[in-house]
Parts: C-alpha cells; structure tokens; sequence
C-alpha cells in the first residue's frame, strides 16, 4: 500500500486515470508484470460510459480482435458482443487482475513536481505522485452539443445521444437524428425499427462499409486488404462497396474522398459501420435531410431551404 500523508499519497511507481477499456488494458499489463500501480477512475464503476450507453448497443467489432490483453473473451459470447456481456467480461477482468481502482477521484491537473516524478491533483482534494502517468480517458468522455440558430424558440425536446437509452420515449413522435456516426446512424435504425418516423440530418461526406459480407466480418477482410501494395486494397473495397450499396448520392449520401482506412488513420473519424441503416433509408423509413440552418417553434429548417 502506498503511504498516505496529509493528503499526499506517495511511493507510486504509476498511476492510470480511467477504468475503462484502455486503463483496464493498462493495469493488466502492469498487474502481469508484477508493476505496482494505482488506477483513478472519476466515477464509481468500471467502464461507466459503457454502462451508460443506449440499450442495443453491441460492439461492431470482432471478438477475436476487441478483448484485453491476456483474456479473450469466453468462447460462447457472440461474434458482436452486447454491451451488457462487454461490462460483465471488464468487471471479470479487473477482478481476476486484482485491478482495484480508487472510484470517485476526478484528477483536474498534473504537474512535474521534481526531477521524474508527477503530482496528480483530483478534485476530492487528494494529492498522488508518481513516476509514471498513464492518461487513459477515452476519446468520447466530453460530450459535444451543437447550438443551433433560435434553439431557445423549439418547442421539442433537444437532448444529446448520451441520454438515449430506447425507442419507448418516441413513440408517436418525429424524431430529427443530428449526425450519421455509428451512434447516430443506430439510434436512427433503432427508432424506424420501431415505426417511429426518423429523419437522420447529414452534414459532412462519410464512408459507409457493411459489417458482414457473405457472412464475414468485413474487418477481417479489411485487414487483409490493407496489406496489398500499391493502393490495390482500397481500389476493392471501393468496388465492394459500390457493389453491395449502389450510389448513396440520390439518398442525400455522399461518400468521402478518403478511403476507409485512410480516413481513419489520417483523421481518427471510424467509417460507419452499416447494420442495417442504409437499408431502411432506401425504404424510405429513415429521411436522409441536410444540414440545420435554424429551428423554429414546431419545425427545423435546412440549408437546401427545405423544412420539416
């Protein structure tokens, strides 16, 4: 156990901020290895933004290739892993690497306080030092709310995906999606499923990959086509998917000028992973619309000049 002195908790050889996927990853390392380490996690659970997101959720991901280092996940989970089985294997995960973290302490800032070492300040008042600092945060921890022109005067409610869970609040209603991310482009398929009339608001050029073909996981294949020297691989993947989508521009898709893989290495931005989405556009059950210009009262009006 580290000494604890005023405050100041000492003798650490690393301290991780976050319990979820990749602090996990982290402390098991460092837990196999035998490296001391204390693991600073803001809320009270382990991996509670996956705990938090919507009801549907599963990983769009293999299994094979999403698990934490040394323990794959148990052989009869699904090849797309439900959330709920996702927060199941972290909670076995932790326990089985005796990754205890110390829930509650939000760190506000991190200073150098001497010649390798680092002083952690949480906001509960508690002071760690250390050798080592791992900044495991997740890139979706801040939550980004647009504002739009007269959003005080829409008498709907505006709310961030975050705080959706399920169809159920919706029924009866016009729900507007702002954004074709993978979340947006689910809530979307989640609420048509339910004949609730979806309109999906697209602004940016996006690439759309299927997440199986011919029963096989098109990440698997997509690994494979990475490999093939000059640019054959994305020259394919173009072809496959024109072949398995057809032109998306007449649905108000238009598709980026990066390829997948490139978009995601150059700009971090993951290709949206279809599941049935853009299948329930062509029926017309989702209403691709452009961007928002302005709300009003009972309507939100389009950059196209259009309104709904």
């Amino acid at each position: 156990m580290a000494e604890r002195d005023e405050g100041i908790v000492k003798s650490l050889k690393v301290v991780i901020i976050g319990g979820g996927p990749a602090g996990l990853a982290v402390a098991g390392r460092l837990s196999k290895k035998g490296i001391p380490f204390v693991l600073l996690e803001q809320s009270g659970a382990i991996a509670n933004s996956w705990i938090q997101h919507y009801d549907r959720l599963h990983l769009h991901t293999v299994k094979h290739l999403s698990s934490l280092p040394h323990k794959e996940f148990p052989a009869a989970y699904p090849t797309y892993v439900p959330k709920d089985l996702l927060v199941k294997y972290y909670k076995n995960y932790a326990k089985e690497y005796g990754i205890k973290p110390v829930y509650h302490s939000q760190v506000v800032s991190i200073e150098r306080s001497a010649k390798n070492k680092w002083s952690l300040f949480t906001k509960e008042g508690k002071t760690y030092q250390s050798s080592y600092v791992v900044v495991a945060t997740g890139t979706n921890r801040k939550v980004n709310i647009p504002t739009f022109k007269n959003q005080n005067s829409f008498a709907g409610q505006i709310i961030h995906s975050r705080e959706y869970k399920n169809p159920s609040p919706f029924v009866n209603k016009k729900v507007l999606v702002v954004g074709m991310g993978n979340t947006g482009a689910e809530i979307s398929l989640d609420l048509s499923n339910h004949k609730i009339e979806t309109f999906l608001s697209l602004r940016s050029e996006i690439n759309v990959i299927p997440r199986d073909l011919n029963g096989r996981p098109v990440q698997v294949t997509a690994k494979l086509l990475d490999k093939l020297p000059f640019g054959i691989g994305n020259w394919l993947g173009a072809r496959i998917r024109d072949f398995y989508f057809g032109d998306l521009s007449k649905y108000g898709i238009k598709r980026s000028k990066l390829h997948p893989i490139e978009q995601l290495k150059t700009t971090g931005k993951t290709p949206v992973i279809d599941i049935g989405t853009i299948s329930q556009i062509k029926k017309g059950k989702i209403k691709v619309v452009p961007e928002i210009d302005y709300l009003m009262e009972g309507a939100a009006h389009f950059k196209d000049g259009s309104q709904e």
